[in-house]
């Protein structure tokens, strides 16, 4: 859709040049009657006119005439108060915006393809989690089961292992079915239905460039194809305005015109011409003043576009920049809070396996440090979508910096 409307942009541009052209048009004219007036006329044209045709009854009652005329004939705006000039520059900036539009659309398009590729990142984690989880399910049932056979644990224990076998086997399934969504969104993000799911290489952590909120936002005013677009429309607009204004200016142009008459298809006749220039100015200009009217309000309208957008592009860049050392911040505590339910679970093993802990216990331990694993890799893919959105919203997001993230 972008590109189409990049299209359209670049052919109103050449549109608005036309009037700097001539025109030039070419008319074939056949008819026949016996009205007076264009009876006398067209004797005139042909150069068939007689002393004959000067006849009183000849004049009245004239007999019914033909008239074949090939007629080539153009004109050309020599000024108009320069409506055309900043009519051309309208359309010049507005195609403009219409590009810088389009690079918005790509670097939109690439956000949500980052943003999908890392969400099947974290669902192939979490499937590696729910399976790594659902071993341990079925290890610790089997050794409950021979500690009960054994006399060293009750039956209770048994049935709370089973439980907590059947949770990590829904667990599993839930995390193959969130996967399988994650696909069908980095298909839709790549425009690609018929891309195929494969195992992609993980991707690790990731300390990202930190900078100032200053200097981001001051990037982004610069380099938001988005915030440049409407800048540009604005520009637009305030040369349509002039262009309106111009309007009610002179217009001088030059016409001219050549045709030949004859009294048959093949025949010979006459041929004549005319040339000219017209001056006009129009001294009722109701319907410019509407017209000015309306673009002066659009002038308005888009003045207070731009500066809500800036403000605005200014609360994404502040919020970007929050949302990536909040997430770094929680890259970090989640990364320590697995490393401390891993050695949780590692003593409660020991512990329960010297008979020193119940299983609800060692089931509670394990349960944290599934969460905590969760915790931690969806830290570090969201630390990435963070970085992303960063420079989405600074406007500088490409397919050569998203590689960064890799």
């Amino acid at each position: 859709m972008a590109q189409a409307g990049e299209k359209e942009a670049t052919a109103g541009a050449s549109l608005s040049r036309t009037p700097l052209l001539p025109q030039l048009n070419f008319t074939e004219d056949i008819s026949r009657g016996n009205d007076p007036v264009y009876v006398f006329g067209t004797k005139l044209r042909q150069r068939q006119f007689t002393q004959a045709d000067f006849a009183l009854n000849a004049l009245n009652r004239p007999l019914p005439i033909g008239d074949f005329v090939s007629r080539f004939s153009g004109q050309w705006l020599a000024f108009d108060s320069f409506k055309t000039q900043r009519t051309i520059r309208s359309a010049d900036l507005m195609k403009k915006s219409a590009e810088s539009s389009a690079k918005a659309v790509n670097q939109k398009i690439v956000l949500d393809v980052v943003q999908a590729y890392q969400q099947v990142l974290y669902a192939e984690r979490q499937v590696g989690v729910a399976q790594h989880e659902q071993e341990t399910a079925a290890a610790l049932l089997s050794s409950v089961n021979d500690r009960v056979k054994a006399g060293l644990a009750v039956e209770s224990d048994r049935m709370s292992a089973e439980v907590n076998v059947a949770a990590r086997k829904q667990e599993m399934i839930a995390a193959q079915g969130g996967l399988e969504l994650a696909w069908a969104q980095l298909r839709l993000a790549m425009g690609a239905p018929d891309l195929q799911a494969t195992k992609l290489a993980p991707i690790e952590p990731h300390q990202f460039p930190q900078g100032s909120l200053d200097e981001e936002i001051a990037t982004a005013a610069k380099t938001r194809p988005d915030l440049n677009a409407l800048g540009q429309a604005q520009s637009a607009q305030a040369a349509a305005l002039s262009a309106a204004k111009s309007d009610f200016g002179p217009r001088i142009s030059a016409y001219g015109n050549w045709e030949t008459d004859r009294p048959t298809i093949a025949g010979s006749g006459g041929n004549s011409w005319v040339a000219g220039v017209q001056l006009g100015i129009d001294i009722l200009p109701i319907g410019k003043r509407a017209q000015l009217a309306r673009e002066a309000a659009a002038k308005q309208r888009i003045d207070a576009q731009v500066s809500a957008y800036q403000q605005q592009v200014r609360l994404q860049v502040s919020q970007a920049h929050i949302q990536q050392q909040t997430a770094l911040l929680s890259l970090d505590t989640a990364r320590a809070a697995m490393d401390q339910a891993s050695e949780s679970l590692r003593i409660l093993r020991n512990r329960y396996g010297a008979g020193l802990a119940t299983v609800t216990d060692l089931l509670r331990a394990e349960d944290a440090e599934r969460q905590s694993q969760t915790n931690y890799w969806r830290a570090v893919y969201g630390n990435a979508v963070a970085y992303a959105q960063l420079l989405f919203a600074t406007g500088t997001l490409t397919p050569d910096t998203a590689e960064d993230l890799q």
